[in-house]
């Protein structure tokens, strides 16, 4: 008798590899958010100017 062949298997679909896309939008919306929030001379802290934190915080999350 032959002995039995195994399948070869494919790789365990994980959580967290379909979890940290989302993670990731997270952290920019809410980067973007804080970085709407900040006062003129915080931004100059950063090295930004208003209109540079204005078109960040504008970009959708998704757009990294």
């Amino acid at each position: 008798m032959p002995a039995a062949r195994s399948l070869p298997i494919a790789p365990a679909f994980r959580s967290a590899d379909a979890a940290w896309p989302i993670a990731r939008w997270a952290q920019l919306w809410s980067s973007r958010r804080a970085l709407a929030r900040l006062d003129p001379h915080l931004l100059r802290d950063i090295g930004l100017d208003l209109g540079e934190a204005e078109v960040e915080a504008a970009r959708p999350f998704w757009k990294a």
